[in-house]
């Protein structure tokens, strides 16, 4: 037993705790560079984009990937917002309505979008019609990305921001004397409720992300059949 732990009896605990949080953590952080390196793949591939994938940094801080994380959907959402202001310059109006419609089938949707994508990007595929609508023509950009990009700025701003991502790999001991380096004794419950109350809102935010991307690259693959 650690001599602090005489001090601190519940510190044998809490260390199991932590090392717990720290790893799911560490897999939605892993899950979300996937996640937006698949996005970005299928954008490069469809809408003529020219996103660079990324990776997570094992030296850095979370807030650090989280960073890295915040600024690559940044510029995805720039891309999509390139789509969607060309989409409503070359449709008409009413069609363009059409698009925001949660209620006008999906078939429509591509069908309205095949009519002017070649147009805004030199050929015309069923695929890029279907990306176009899954991304440009519902809430992805507005509401779960956004979701996503304001939840791990909070986990950046937090006390877990400057904790290191490498420490994850490490024994359960080496972790905790990580974590008591990075805040005081006396703030790790604080460290502890922070994880708890983030990754419920990470988690949350992580899974709709990822439905997303998958409904994205479903559909693709369906339409390119």
């Amino acid at each position: 037993m650690a001599q602090s732990d005489f001090l601190y009896p519940e510190n044998p605990r809490r260390r199991q705790e932590v090392s717990r949080l720290h790893q799911q953590l560490l897999d939605c952080l892993s899950d979300s560079f996937h996640a937006t390196n698949t996005l970005t793949e299928v954008l490069n591939m469809h809408l003529g984009c020219r996103l660079a994938s990324i990776e997570m940094k094992r030296a850095g801080t979370i807030k650090e990937n989280c960073d890295i994380i915040i600024q690559a959907m940044m510029e995805i959402q720039k891309e999509l917002q390139k789509v969607d202001e060309a989409l409503k310059d070359k449709l008409e109006p009413t069609l363009y309505r059409k698009l925001q419609d949660i209620k006008e089938r999906e078939t429509e949707k591509i069908a309205i979008v095949q009519k002017v994508i070649s147009v805004i990007l030199g050929e015309a595929t069923s695929a890029a019609s279907a990306v176009a609508v899954k991304l440009v023509g519902s809430n992805v950009t507005t509401g779960i990305i956004s979701k996503l990009v304001t939840v791990l700025a909070q986990i950046g701003a937090s006390l877990l921001g400057s904790i290191g991502v490498a420490v994850l790999g490490l024994g359960i001991d080496m972790i905790f004397r990580a974590i008591l380096g990075a805040v005081e004794k006396t703030q790790l419950q604080a460290a502890i409720k922070s994880y708890e109350k983030h990754l419920v809102e990470f988690k949350s935010a992580s899974e709709k992300y990822h439905h997303a991307i998958t409904e994205v690259t479903n559909t693709v693959k369906h339409q390119m059949k």
